[in-house]
């Protein structure tokens, strides 16, 4: 799904909003997960997921066309982990496992 039809399964789930206004809406949203995550907060979505930014040490790398080893710096990434009900959505049989371990102990 791209973002022309998140917008328009927006519009069709909520008769009262515009494309316009699903798409402003959107974009706020994207742009303030994006503006927190890079002044170092999380944004968590209970149900969901996280959103939040990851520090990368300094690592040896290689080059896969030559085999030579190089240098790759230390960085800082977005990372996004997915809440639980999102993962047993995805994967209801992995769900049922968890809730049966759980049982179990």
């Amino acid at each position: 799904m791209n973002r022309a039809e998140l917008i328009e399964k927006l519009v069709s789930k909520n008769q009262d909003l515009s494309k316009a206004a699903a798409g402003r809406v959107l974009d706020t949203l994207i742009e303030t997960i994006q503006v927190a995550v890079k002044k170092g907060d999380s944004v968590t979505l209970v149900g969901f997921g996280t959103f939040k930014s990851a520090k990368r040490a300094a690592r040896t790398g290689k080059n896969p066309s030559t085999g030579a080893a190089l240098k790759i710096p230390a960085s800082t990434v977005p990372k996004f982990t997915a809440g639980s009900r999102f993962k047993a959505i995805v994967d209801p049989k992995a769900a049922a496992r968890k809730a049966a371990k759980a049982a179990a102990k």
